[in-house]
């Protein structure tokens, strides 16, 4: 009984590192990717935009998420009798288009 233990023991410490080690190889982490689709519903909701164009501005985020998120700020911005806090940020002036470029001339041949 007591190598049994003791092997429990020494393994211990290499099964608590298991979300380090989800983060180094890469891999999805399901419960933040729903935290951060609710955080991103929340924002958008508070900051008055339909859930509509939430989607369309976060096309990574997952739409449940998103909605469920967007939902319960709705709710408690309503009992609470909260208003919108639109964004402050100034929107950068669009690119000019590029100028058409002229067509190549081409030598014509009279035969």
């Amino acid at each position: 009984m007591r190598p049994r233990l003791l092997f429990i023991l020494a393994a211990l410490p290499l099964l608590t590192a298991c979300d380090q080690l989800t983060e180094l190889l890469g891999l999805p982490n399901p419960s933040r990717i729903e935290a951060e689709g609710q955080a991103i519903g929340s924002a958008c909701r508070q900051s008055g935009r339909s859930i509509e164009d939430c989607y369309m501005l976060n096309p990574n985020a997952q739409k449940a998420a998103v909605f469920a998120g967007w939902k319960a700020m709705n709710d408690y911005m309503m009992e609470h009798k909260l208003r919108e806090v639109p964004s402050q940020l100034q929107l950068p002036a669009p690119l000019p288009a590029p100028e058409p470029r002229p067509a190549p001339v081409t030598p014509e041949h009279n035969v």
